[in-house]
């Protein structure tokens, strides 16, 4: 186990996570149901397989696509989406 790089991603995702629309799901899930130990079990197993697609597609990609060439698209497509939302096209 690479524990700097468990860090660094540990990190990464808490704070890019936080506060953002997932939360505020499992908050008015926990809310409405009054069950909030299923809506942790359901919120853990919904963010652990859309983790797990993440790293898979990131492992394939990076097997054809220089690293620099995802991060540039993925940057530019976050810009293009902010934009379209800003402007009300999304």
């Amino acid at each position: 186990m690479d524990w700097k790089v468990f860090l660094a991603t540990l990190s990464a995702i808490f704070f890019a996570e936080l506060a953002d629309k997932t939360q505020f799901v499992g908050i008015t899930m926990a809310s409405k149901t009054g069950k909030p130990f299923s809506v942790f079990l359901g919120s853990i197993a919904g963010y652990a397989l859309v983790t797990l697609i993440s790293v898979v597609i990131g492992t394939l990609l990076a097997k054809y696509i220089k690293p620099e060439i995802i991060r540039y698209t993925g940057a530019t497509a976050f810009v293009i989406i902010g934009m379209l939302m800003f402007f009300n096209k999304l």
